[in-house]
């Protein structure tokens, strides 16, 4: 389908001329007026405005700011024959795309004109359709957590975010601190601002101070230029800086200051520079501890805590785990372009009591091996990694050889859907979903078990 081309101007000659030079290429609609014209673009959607300066009532520049008002705007390109500098500063103040004089106007000039602004349009188009899925990939709403813990540490990401005020994330290796990282930005006044991160530990001190700060040409051996650090690199935006613990007593003191007066030098240089940075640091070491040991400076601990938010191992959030797992295989499935849909019951007893030294890390790590490796449309506990499934085998082991040989693997499926059905007031649904399957499955193992009653 060829692009739409709205061509409005007085004259006749003029319009139909142009009618005639671009219906090769483009789908041409012409029109006498701005009212005319705008009665079209209010009616369908073009995807170019050309327009003449001079009309009759009103003008080419106020078409042009009312049709960039429409919800899907055409690009505009502004046709006159009184061009000057000041007439084409004032189009683009209106929101013209380009601006072209009639007098030395040329046909081939103009159609490459409309397919330069088509493709800076569609490359707009997408970007903002990139920085849309990215928000909503960091956004809260996909950040899976409902034990009591996790609803608490969001509603702090939500009150913090909009704020300045530098946060210290802490947790365990694994917890997901740089997804919280990735929240408040998103969630803050500066999401259109860049987000850089740094990862401390991954640098030895000279380099991470020039990562950060930058350096100029012949500040050390290998300095060849001058290069701008992460602090002017994230101006307008966030810096993350995960594994903080690990900087040095350098860093410190200059990370001390810029927190204090938002100020630093680059390496080399007695030039001070200033950024408007937010800063969001991150670690799963004590730093209250190393204050103590001397480790770490006093001053930048409670610079860098004025609001600590600190995320729990996933053993201590069990509730979690069967919507991480979940959440987590529908991904891996999609991924891998495999039809498997639910987790069975002897998998998910696994998981739910695994203690996951990894954290989610490890967990998703573990769906995605037992999604990779399953045979049927269900994960089993043989799809698990041996790790995973030792936290029930050797437990079920001893269930079945037991003196009395009451307790066997199905029997501890039904007392686990019982369980399940209890702690949901009878709810299925419910009950289904902490069980980590569908409730078309539960129903089936329901009727198998003769728990139809329940």
């Amino acid at each position: 389908m060829n692009p739409t081309v709205l061509i409005v101007d007085d004259e006749k000659p003029t319009r139909e001329g142009l009618r005639a030079a671009l219906e090769d290429r483009f789908d041409v609609y012409v029109a006498e007026d701005a009212s005319a014209a705008m009665r079209l673009l209010e009616e369908e959607h073009f995807d170019v405005l050309l327009t003449d300066l001079r009309l009759p009532q009103d003008d080419g520049m106020k078409l042009i700011a009312r049709a960039k008002s429409l919800p899907k705007p055409p690009v505009c390109i502004l046709m006159t024959a009184y061009g000057s500098e000041e007439v084409a500063v004032e189009a683009m103040k209106r929101g013209a795309d380009d601006y072209i004089a009639k007098g030395r106007m040329q046909i081939d000039e103009l159609e490459m004109r409309i397919a330069r602004a088509l493709r800076q349009q569609t490359l707009e188009a997408e970007n903002v359709s990139l920085r849309q899925q990215l928000d909503s990939k960091y956004k809260l709403e996909h950040i899976i957590g409902e034990a009591p813990v996790m609803k608490e540490i969001l509603e702090t990401v939500r009150q913090v975010a909009p704020s300045k005020a530098t946060v210290l994330i802490l947790g365990e290796s694994g917890t997901g601190k740089e997804l919280i990282a990735k929240a408040i930005h998103q969630l803050s006044t500066r999401a259109r601002g860049p987000l850089v991160t740094v990862h401390c530990a991954a640098l030895p001190t000279n380099l991470l101070e020039s990562e950060l700060f930058g350096h100029e040409k012949g500040a050390f051996t290998g300095a060849h230029e001058r290069r701008i650090g992460r602090f002017e690199q994230a101006q307008g935006g966030t810096l993350f800086l995960d594994e903080i613990g690990e900087i040095d007593a350098t860093i410190q003191v200059k990370l001390l200051r810029f927190l204090g007066e938002r100020t630093f030098e680059r390496v080399g240089s007695n030039k001070t520079q200033t950024a408007d940075v937010r800063l969001v640091a991150a670690t799963n070491r004590d730093l209250h501890q190393m204050v103590k040991e001397g480790k770490f400076r006093e001053d930048l601990y409670f610079r860098l805590t004025v609001v600590p938010v600190t995320l729990p191992p996933l053993r201590e959030r069990k509730e979690d785990v069967p919507l991480l797992a979940n959440a987590f295989l529908r991904e891996f499935a999609k991924e891998n372009e495999k039809r498997v849909g639910e987790i069975k019951l002897d998998a998910m007893e696994a998981l739910v009591r695994y203690q996951w030294p990894g954290n989610v890390r490890e967990l998703r790590t573990a769906l995605e091996h037992a999604v990779v490796l399953c045979r049927g449309e269900s994960i089993s506990l043989r799809d698990l990694p041996p790790s995973v499934r030792s936290a029930v085998e050797g437990e079920t082991k001893t269930k079945v050889t037991a003196p009395d040989g009451k307790l066997t693997v199905k029997e501890a499926e039904k007392e686990a859907i019982l369980l399940a059905l209890k702690e949901a007031d009878g709810n299925r649904s419910e009950a289904a979903k902490n069980l980590g399957i569908s409730r078309r499955t539960l129903h089936r193992k329901l009727h198998h078990y003769h728990l139809e009653g329940f």
